[in-house]
């Protein structure tokens, strides 16, 4: 007798979907599609040299350790090292602040093992991280949203939706995936003061902070909450769990990231990752630490910021020399992302049938909302693409727009 799989399912299964951005990926694998939809890192910006010549030296003084199981909270010289770049930046932890991850995307997912259970609210921003509605939908929770505007979430929406005692804040402070804004100074403060005066805790996702082209870099929701309480030394054990990654910043490949809280949340997702994976790759960890522990990465931020500064712009004129005035989009000030509104009643979805025709590819704005909405956006990604191709992508956008939008 054949088994019928699906009448095996847990219930939780009913809540995932495919990601909108995975499954378009293998629509635009076609060497002739030029994909602004995926989340990547320009390949020519990997520092090749610098992972091969890691490798040489953990396998040759290291293979004992690189090749055996590790401890789940992380290889502990990789932990001291984003301790002491967390203390460069003003956040100050100790190593048992810090727990290490494959990728923030398993972060993402324990915290929903850890936090979440069904019927509770989580508040995010209206758009919000695809990812992270997709790692905490099997935990059967309902979403909360709130109002944004180029400066961030509204602090008298933010304080509305908090009177509904979600179990979590979930923000991306620093060039927002999907729509590429930043929350200025004085709203990330608010966030703060209101989540202390709800008792909420935030969960910060930090993966574009360093890549920042434009304007002055701003403390990070970690950081005034810590400031707040009077933690500015020692052991962090304030309200936010804040996430980041090297794979912005280093490879995705490696799938590396790392999360910064109070001592006792990082030691109960450390729990729930022993019966996920044990531990993370130790050998990639000890290639992370090599590369970086000199000092290499910030030296190479300069060249990905370079290279990102570039392609935005680039980006940004095209859309402005290309696009009909009907059509707005983001200014951000870093990161991978802009955020493109097309007008009422026209659906980006539909619209992307016609884009494949001319072989250009985005990823509609739906996908980013909790509750629905969003028909009329789409998120176009500027670091993959080299500055001709992005002229190009663009000028065959512009066409669709000009013969297809209502």
């Amino acid at each position: 007798m054949e088994t019928n799989w699906s009448s095996h399912y847990a219930k939780r299964t009913n809540r995932m979907k495919a990601s909108a951005i995975r499954e378009l990926l293998k629509l635009t694998e076609k060497p002739e599609v030029i994909s602004f939809g995926g989340g990547l890192p320009a390949p020519e910006v990997f520092p090749v040299e610098a992972v091969a010549k890691a490798c040489d030296r953990v396998l040759k003084d290291y293979s004992e350790k690189a090749l055996q199981y590790g401890t789940t909270e992380g290889f502990n010289p990789l932990r001291e090292m984003i301790v002491a770049d967390a203390k460069k930046r003003g956040l100050s932890c100790d190593i048992d602040n810090v727990l290490v991850s494959s990728g923030s995307q398993q972060a993402l997912d324990l915290i929903g093992k850890v936090f979440i259970d069904p019927g509770d609210k989580i508040l995010v921003e209206n758009p919000t991280y695809l990812g992270a509605l997709q790692a905490w939908n099997s935990y059967e929770c309902d979403y909360i949203t709130v109002k944004s505007d180029e400066h961030g979430m509204l602090p008298e929406s933010l304080e509305e939706k908090l009177k509904q005692h979600p179990k979590l804040m979930y923000v991306i402070p620093n060039f927002q995936n999907p729509t590429g804004i930043s929350f200025t100074l004085e709203r990330r403060k608010k966030v703060v003061e209101l989540a202390d005066k709800y008792g909420i805790p935030i969960i910060e996702d930090d993966p574009y902070g360093r890549l920042r082209y434009e304007g002055k870099d701003l403390p990070s929701i970690a950081q005034l909450d810590s400031e707040m309480r009077g933690q500015e030394k020692g052991q962090y054990n304030g309200n936010v769990i804040y996430l980041s990654t090297f794979s912005k910043i280093l490879a995705p490949g490696l799938r590396l990231a790392w999360s910064i809280g109070a001592v006792e949340a990082i030691s109960k997702l450390a729990q729930a990752k022993q019966g996920v994976d044990l531990n993370t790759s130790t050998f990639n960890q000890l290639i992370a630490y090599e590369v970086g522990k000199d000092g290499f990465i910030d030296q190479h931020i300069e060249v990905i910021r370079k290279v990102y500064h570039e392609r935005r712009d680039v980006m940004l004129d095209a859309l402005e020399e290309h696009c009909p005035k009907t059509i707005s989009w983001t200014h951000p000030e870093g990161g991978l992302f802009l955020w493109v509104t097309l007008p009422e009643g026209n659906d980006a979805a539909k619209l992307m049938i016609e884009a494949l025709k001319e072989n250009v590819a985005y990823v509609p704005g739906g996908s980013f909302h909790s509750l629905g909405g969003g028909d009329n956006t789409m998120r176009l990604n500027f670091s993959f693409s080299n500055p001709q191709t992005i002229n190009e992508g663009i000028s065959r956008l512009a066409r669709v727009f000009k013969t297809h939008l209502k």
